[in-house]
């Protein structure tokens, strides 16, 4: 086999697989390089034992936080990358958030792109991805887009009647869109079967429309795309003017192999693409590569996040919840006395006892964890995800330690929509849920969730813009110091919005894809 390639592409998550299946009808040479290998269908995708205790699919790898306090990221390195384990919540980043926006803790950045620039590829995409929605009913969408291509999920009568509750309050609920092979006319055929184990789960139907479903495999049967398990990147070579990469280096079970390309595409999460540019540093590049701005591994964002689990007050038929969401309060309080964006507010997946006992007992009043053995209280157990944008910030950094550990520095900042947000969906639930129980009482601690959910939206690390001295990436996404090196993870986002950042991550490596297109074949 070759190991020189047209376009060599590390990491097949949601960016690097779409770039990968946009370029492939070209007949260019393309080289997948994958750290993990093909996740198993096996029954433990369906087990929260084999998932949410004993993070059977997690990475064991460990990170460090700013105290120097190890943690074991929410990473899955598998083919597709995390998006087999997401929770399918495929949303476009809303018009403002391009632009810049003056928030209650400080300044958010305008994108040097906009969303008419995204706006053809955010259809495309969720055509691609089978996102199941409904315009006109979110009061922050942008005016004008084309109906989704596939309906709204229905609520579950329990979601429908807290759907109810909220609409009595003047609030206007929206269906949350979801990318998931689901046909509601014929439910006897449908692959999606609206099951327990979405969210957080890999789906054993392969009914969650994730990279691995909707990009890498379709792709696999084409002549000229090669796909690579078991190889980490470890480091980029260039020529000694450092202008072009001249060598991917990875390591595998064969020992460390060499590959090189004509294009080179890092597409390794936001995080592992800072550090393999970090790692890459010689004497053209001493800061790490394409780091003459010092920006890489900086601006590091991954939303501001808090997981509500309250009790309902009767029992809650709804085996499958996430079909909800709200933006009311995206740009302000509409009741006023608070001017500046709040967030997002969606409803989280069905959590059995065993989820419950992995993902969150640890932050829980330990009196409540021997009841996490039991699904009891799932019947009538409603999880809100909180929702809010964190503010780029040069010292929220990802850096490499002089012993190669992979450190992430994270203070928080602009809090103070985020908690009357919070507020606000508490006092919502008056009447919906008990409050007097102690589940209700608490919601995770901002301190608590860079360990626990702190990878999950990861985003900002290598962000593109115009001025080389302030960015990474040029607006095409391709490094401003080298000519055949880009990025198409979530490091290039500028500002991470209040929303999930898969649909957009998606999006963009089409654009980026299309730009390829024209200079592979000479005119770009």
């Amino acid at each position: 086999m070759s190991q020189h390639f047209d376009i060599v592409i590390v990491g097949s998550g949601a960016g690097g697989a779409t770039l990968a299946q946009r370029l492939a009808p070209t007949g260019k040479s393309i080289l997948i390089l994958e750290r993990g290998e093909h996740l198993p269908r096996e029954a433990d995708n369906w087990s929260p034992k084999a998932v949410f205790i004993d993070n059977k699919y997690r990475t064991q790898e460990q990170w460090y936080d700013s105290r120097d306090k190890p943690f074991h990221p929410n990473c899955h390195y598998w083919v597709g990358g995390n998006t087999s384990f997401y929770g399918a919540a495929l949303m476009r980043l809303r018009e403002g958030d391009f632009h810049e926006t003056l928030h209650k803790g400080g300044v958010s950045p305008a994108w040097p792109i906009d969303y008419q620039d995204l706006k053809p590829y955010y259809a495309e995409a969720e055509t691609l991805w089978k996102v199941h929605g409904a315009r006109g009913v979110d009061p922050a969408e942008a005016p004008g887009d084309p109906p989704y291509a596939y309906p709204a999920i229905p609520n579950d009568p329990g979601i429908e009647r807290l759907k109810t509750h909220l609409e009595t309050q003047g609030w206007r609920p929206f269906s949350l869109p979801l990318g998931v092979d689901r046909d509601e006319a014929h439910p006897l055929t449908t692959a999606c079967i609206k099951c327990k184990t979405c969210g957080g789960y890999p789906c054993l139907l392969k009914a969650k429309c994730d990279a691995r479903s909707r990009a890498v495999e379709p792709i696999l049967a084409y002549p000229n795309v090669t796909l690579l398990t078991g190889r980490k990147a470890v480091r980029l070579d260039t020529d000694p003017t450092g202008k072009t990469i001249t060598a991917v280096i990875t390591e595998s079970a064969q020992g460390e192999e060499t590959w090189t390309g004509d294009i080179v595409v890092i597409a390794a999460g936001a995080v592992n693409t800072a550090v393999l540019l970090l790692a890459s540093r010689n004497a053209a590049h001493p800061n790490g590569l394409a780091n003459g701005s010092d920006q890489v591994g900086r601006n590091y964002v991954f939303h501001t996040l808090t997981a509500m689990i309250s009790l309902t007050l009767e029992p809650l038929d709804a085996s499958f919840p996430k079909t909800l969401a709200v933006n009311d309060f995206y740009w302000k309080d509409p009741r006023g006395g608070f001017d500046f964006p709040m967030g997002h507010i969606q409803l989280l997946e069905y959590m059995s006892g065993q989820t419950l006992e992995g993902q969150i007992a640890q932050y829980l009043p330990p009196a409540l964890a021997p009841g996490f053995a039991f699904n009891a209280i799932a019947q009538r157990l409603l999880s809100f995800l909180v929702i809010s944008e964190d503010l780029p910030d040069p010292n929220n950094r990802v850096r490499l330690s002089a012993d190669g550990r992979i450190c992430v520095d994270y203070v928080h900042n602009n809090l103070e929509g985020h908690e009357r947000l919070v507020g606000v969906l508490q006092s919502a639930l008056d009447g919906f849920v008990s409050h007097s129980h102690p589940i209700s009482q608490h919601h995770l601690e901002f301190s608590s969730l860079l360990p626990l959910y702190g990878t999950a939206h990861q985003a900002g690390t290598v962000r593109f813009g115009v001025d080389p001295q302030s960015s990474v990436l040029d607006p095409w996404c391709k490094a401003h110091e080298l000519d055949n090196l880009y990025v198409v993870d979530s490091g290039f986002f500028v500002t991470s919005a209040a929303v999930n950042p898969t649909l957009t991550i998606v999006a963009n490596a089409m654009r980026v894809g299309d730009h390829l297109k024209e200079r592979l074949m000479g005119r770009g």
